[in-house]
Formats: C-alpha cells, sequence, structure tokens
C-alpha cells in the first residue's frame, strides 16, 4: 500500500496518521503542498512532500504518484477544474496500481434546504460558485474512476474543526463573534473524524458518495458560547445577522441551511462518530491543551 494525497492539509494529515496507527506504521505516504515554506513544516515528518501549487505540474510528484495505490484529493477546483485532473491525469493513467480514489468534497454541494434533514440522495443545488465548481469536480472523477474501473469515494465534509481550528482559537485571538440568524443551523465535523473515516474507507475501497458531519447541526453562536463558558470568560455579545459586517464569502455560508445526515457512511464502514456532537469536541480539544 502506497497513498499519495493531493493537498497534504489538515484532514489529509489526520488521515495519514490514522491509515499508519489503523493499519501500519511504515505505509509510504507522499504528498503536496503548495510552497517551499509548507514543505519545511514537513522536515520532521517521514512524508515525501512535492511542490504543486495547482497552476503548473508540479515537477517531482510523478514518480510517487504512479507508485501510489491509493490516491487522496483534497485540492479545491477552481474555474478550470481539478487542479490534479488538470496537470496530471498522465501520471494518474500511469500508477497502473491504482486501487482506490478518495475525494474530499463539501456538503455546500446540496444549497439552501430550509433547515430540513438531507442524506445523499437529496438533490444538488449549489448557491454559490465555489460549491457549483464542486459539483462539477465530483462528476469529472467519477468520469475518471468510472473509465478506469477504480472505486471512487467522495466525502462531502461539513464545517471542519479540530486543535488549532476550533472557537478557542478565535475567543483567544480576539476573533470570535456571536452572529444570530433565527433558525440557521450548520454541522461540522472534527477532523480527527475525518482522519478515522476516510482511512476505515481507503482500507475498505470504499466506492460511492457520502456525507460526513456531526450528529448535532447546532446554530453557530451556540459553539463560541459554550467554549466561552469553559474557558471561564464571557462570550462576546450577540451580533443580529442583518446587521453584522462581514465578507462576502462569510455571509455566503449563512445562505446555505440544513441538516446533514451520515447514518450512511457509518452504517456501510460498521462504526460511531468519536466526536458525534460539538460538546464531545471541544471537550477533547480543552482537555488536551489543559
Amino acid at each position: 500500500m502506497g497513498v499519495f494525497f493531493f493537498g497534504m492539509g489538515y484532514s489529509s494529515r489526520a488521515t495519514a496518521r490514522a491509515l499508519h496507527q489503523l493499519r501500519d506504521p511504515d505505509i509510504p505516504i507522499s504528498g503536496t503542498t503548495r510552497s517551499e515554506e509548507g514543505a519545511e513544516a514537513f522536515a520532521d515528518t517521514n512524508y515525501r512532500i512535492h511542490i504543486f501549487d495547482g497552476e503548473v505540474p508540479g515537477a517531482t510528484l510523478g514518480p510517487d504518484l504512479r507508485k501510489a495505490t491509493h490516491v487522496i484529493l483534497s485540492i479545491p477546483p477552481d474555474e478550470r477544474g481539478d487542479p490534479a485532473l488538470l496537470h496530471h491525469r498522465a501520471d494518474l493513467d500511469a500508477a497502473q496500481n491504482l486501487e482506490w480514489i478518495g475525494y474530499f468534497s463539501t456538503v455546500g454541494v446540496y444549497g439552501d434546504f430550509g433547515g430540513q434533514w438531507v442524506d445523499e440522495d437529496a438533490p444538488t443545488r449549489p448557491v454559490n460558485l465555489r460549491s457549483q465548481q464542486r459539483v462539477e469536480a465530483e462528476q469529472a472523477w467519477r468520469d475518471y474512476a468510472g473509465a478506469r474501473g477504480v472505486p471512487l469515494f467522495i466525502e462531502r465534509l461539513a464545517g471542519i474543526y479540530g486543535p488549532g481550528r476550533s472557537a478557542f482559537d478565535k475567543l483567544r485571538e480576539g476573533t470570535a463573534r456571536r452572529i444570530v440568524k433565527p433558525g440557521q443551523v450548520f454541522n461540522r465535523v472534527h477532523v480527527a473524524d475525518i482522519g478515522r473515516i476516510t482511512a476505515l474507507a481507503a482500507l475498505a475501497k470504499l466506492e460511492g458518495t457520502y456525507n460526513l458531519a456531526d450528529a448535532e447541526p447546532a446554530p453557530p453562536q451556540d459553539l463560541v458560547t459554550y467554549a466561552a463558558q469553559m474557558m471561564g470568560i464571557a462570550p462576546p455579545p450577540e451580533i443580529p445577522f442583518e446587521t453584522a459586517q462581514m465578507t462576502e464569502m462569510a455571509r455566503s455560508f449563512y445562505s446555505d441551511n440544513k441538516r446533514v445526515s451520515s447514518k450512511r457512511v457509518l452504517a456501510a464502514l460498521g462504526t460511531e462518530l468519536e466526536f458525534p456532537t460539538y460538546r464531545e469536541g471541544l471537550d477533547a480539544i480543552w482537555k488536551a491543551h489543559a
């Protein structure tokens, strides 16, 4: 087994750790980062890291990609499509031992359901360009995997949080805000659950399109309040959504209101979430920090 990650970011690193823990600490791991500075962060690991910024082909990654049995994709598409397919389709074609492809997508592809529950049978109706590009990239990978006869696992992720990327960090930095839009809820998912579920799917060569989200979608301000209570500080004041000063990108997230179910992937893998709600996730982050 050899694993190649396009985009060795937060979720990919969690997946690499989980693969080493669940299967074998000697599984070869290779991947990409956007810059030399990013590559330096992996100096103390045994990962083979290559520079690939998505704009031009990566100069050194070809040999490792061609040796991979499992490829996981964590680079967002743009108006040109998926960067890995755009620049390295020939290397993927030459990966003769390729057994499985995993693609990190987003629950944003569903669009707005007015707070109703959705599962993988729900139609995709993205409300912004980013999510539309994800829908198109998903289909491009289905077409590629189908032509290759290789199982494809599309994992639609909710909002990602974990150590270093939580309400605690925003409160410490002074950037946390409690923006209140009545009836608005979001799902989220702890990065450790992403890593473990993706690793299990890779080992099982699971095929299909699945959601991964926590079991209790909640208003975003609730997480800030909960984290502030744990820190023993006053939460920031509530701000009505209508008057909140936000970037257009941040405001666009509030145009999607839905509750996302992960029951299908958990049943397929015979497992449960380690952090089924934000409370367990934040509790674990706080305990580790303390």
